[in-house]
């Protein structure tokens, strides 16, 4: 069993910065492939990144990338997002997923665990 808990997401203005943060529990997270993903308001949860059991692989939805960036620390059991040149429509609750596999894929359903979200707020 793994547990996920989301945090550092807030309000922020467009075109600034966040990294957030997803601490996992549990003696597996160096062999679990890790997602982030999002849900605005009104919209369907959607892929934003993912990152392989090592991070030496990593992947971006089309939106995000050159702004987003997912690390992990295999040490401290944190997998990682940096969010930055922040845009209105990034406005979402963003959850961390783990996957019970060395490769991340982009659809929410091969994923095993989630967390709770946090939102992510972009206002002038």
């Amino acid at each position: 069993q793994v547990e996920l808990v989301e945090s550092g997401g807030g309000l922020v203005q467009p075109g600034g910065s966040l990294r957030l943060s997803c601490a996992a529990s549990g003696r597996t997270f160096s062999s679990n492939a890790m997602g982030w993903f999002r849900q605005g308001p009104g919209k369907e949860r959607e892929f934003v990144a993912f990152i392989n059991w090592s991070g030496t692989s990593t992947y971006y939805a089309d939106s995000v990338k050159g702004r987003f960036t997912i690390s992990r620390d295999n040490v401290k059991n944190t997998v990682f997002l940096q969010i930055n040149s922040l845009k209105p429509e990034d406005t979402a609750v963003y959850y961390c997923a783990a996957k019970r596999n060395l490769y991340g894929t982009t659809r929410q359903g091969d994923y095993d665990y989630w967390g709770q979200g946090t939102q992510v707020t972009v206002s002038s």
